[in-house]
């Protein structure tokens, strides 16, 4: 019965979520080429917002929990699991303050009313991961911009998400290079449950009903690891314990 009900419910959170893409194009682009990157990123934490509320006419609930205190006058590396593509509005928008940008692949860049036009203009890397000779200079540059600006990394080190909620070994290569460039940075471990669960039976209907939990972990200071790899293996189990599938 779940599963049919979905049906008409998912045409129309494609239809809302397709219109929020569609109109908020033109105002990204206006904001971006005319007023400035603060305008650009005001249009952009809109869209954020209402992308979520379309979830809402799927039965979804979105709970962050972040009982820590986050300066604005530093970088952050932020470091979780990845479930959908519906794990990206909830970050963008709950850490906003932060200015999020995303390491994302270089086929998102195009063809995506919004989404290609933010991620191409909006501070975040576009990384072709079958080419280390692009992957790691851009990676580099980016880790450099972090750092000369005090915002926000966000990696997803499983590379490509988990279809059925259990976690996949994280690839670290890039994680390793923004550390080595954002030196002032705190790293921050996310875990996301539940996203998932709205492709649950695949692409069309989608799933409804769901709780998408994120929960932040203690902020990890750099200094305090003198073996990155230990770190590294930290923020992973850290990120994976908290995984409830």
């Amino acid at each position: 019965m779940q599963k049919v009900i979905a049906y008409p419910l998912t045409v129309i959170y494609l239809i809302c979520f397709g219109l929020c893409l569609v109109i908020f194009h033109p105002i990204q682009w206006f904001c971006h080429k005319y007023i400035g990157y603060q305008a650009h990123k005001k249009s952009v934490d809109a869209l954020q917002f209402f992308l979520m509320r379309c979830l809402n006419l799927l039965g979804t609930q979105i709970s962050f929990y972040n009982p820590h205190l986050l300066s604005t006058d530093r970088p952050l590396i932020i470091v979780s699991n990845h479930q959908s593509m519906y794990d990206i509005s909830p970050i963008m928008w709950y850490m906003r303050k932060h200015h999020v940008k995303f390491v994302a692949k270089k086929e998102l860049g195009k063809g995506f009313p919004s989404i290609s036009h933010n991620l191409r203009h909006g501070g975040s890397v576009l990384i072709d991961r079958k080419n280390p000779r692009q992957a790691l200079p851009a990676m580099m540059k980016f880790g450099e911009y972090i750092e000369n600006t005090n915002r926000a990394a966000v990696i997803f080190p499983e590379g490509t998400r988990s279809k059925n909620g259990h976690p996949k070994t994280f690839r670290t290569k890039g994680l390793e290079v923004l550390i080595k460039k954002i030196p002032s940075a705190l790293i921050v471990p996310i875990t996301v449950n539940n996203s998932w669960k709205m492709l649950r039976y695949g692409k069309f209907p989608m799933g409804i009903g769901n709780h998408i939990k994120f929960t932040v972990h203690k902020p990890l200071e750099l200094a305090n690891f003198t073996d990155k790899a230990e770190l590294l293996k930290h923020v992973e189990q850290t990120i994976v314990d908290s995984i409830k599938v």
